[in-house]
């Protein structure tokens, strides 16, 4: 029981002694803080926060999870496979591929796949 709580306490000093060392040692200046600040959609961090929002970014992010999650939907259709019959698997994978079908052609008509402006 001493050994194991003289390695721990090894291990937190030497982890101790490595972050004040990274904290002492780091070469720091005032345009690091940019880096720190948060980015997303590339947006500029230091611009004004009430930017108009691209609305087809928006609905491209949309579309993207809702295939994300019709995958993890999708896995454990493939097991159910060999515990029912292959008629109501058949059906149960028809009415869920076609659901993700006309959200697809809604998608298309609304012109949501488009790049263009």
């Amino acid at each position: 029981m001493i050994l194991l709580t003289n390695i721990f306490l090894l291990i937190m000093l030497i982890s101790n002694i490595m972050m004040f060392l990274s904290i002492v040692l780091s070469k720091k200046s005032f345009s690091d803080r940019e880096k720190c600040s948060p980015f997303e959609c590339g947006f500029d961090p230091k611009s004004s926060a009430r930017m108009p929002f691209s609305l087809h970014f928006f609905l491209i992010t949309v579309i993207f999870l809702i295939f994300d999650v019709e995958i993890a939907l999708i896995f454990p259709i493939i097991p159910l496979f060999k515990l029912v019959n292959f008629f109501f698997w058949t059906k149960i994978s028809t009415f869920f591929i076609l659901i993700l079908l006309i959200g697809l052609y809604h998608e298309w008509n609304q012109n949501m796949l488009n790049w263009t402006n």
